[in-house]
């Protein structure tokens, strides 16, 4: 499993546990219809976005042992929305080192880039 700089894939998220394969990974494969790939941190925009267009993303499901996302959490996205998403304004961030490198055949690496989640580091001193 590689990222999108082909280096090995990092986990996108477990709490709440994310992937087509539900076991932290954004990765793909043929059985994976929708590409979950993309590993985007969720904000209002994107998930009000994604409800609109036929994809509650923010209410939960039980029955499925979908709790529902909100605003800060994590999760591996299809590409296709991700990009849907880019060309109507409201694409979330992405983690670049946990985005398969599968994504680069839907997405071009610097919509990716221009949307990369930069973690904070602490200041010594």
């Amino acid at each position: 499993m590689k990222n999108i700089f082909g280096e090995p894939l990092q986990g996108c998220c477990s709490n709440p546990m994310t992937g087509f394969y539900r076991d932290g990974f954004c990765r793909t494969s043929d059985e994976d219809f929708g590409k979950h790939t993309v590993c985007a941190i969720m904000t209002e925009d994107f998930l009000a976005f994604s409800k609109q267009r036929g994809n509650d993303l923010s209410t939960s499901r039980p029955e499925y042992g979908f709790v529902g996302l909100k605003s800060g959490d994590k999760w591996c996205l299809c590409a296709s929305r991700w990009k849907e998403a880019f060309d109507a304004g409201k694409a979330p961030l992405v983690v670049l080192e946990a985005t398969s490198e599968e994504t680069l055949d839907i997405i071009q690496m610097q919509d990716l880039i221009s949307h990369a989640y930069k973690e904070i580091q602490p200041q010594n001193g």
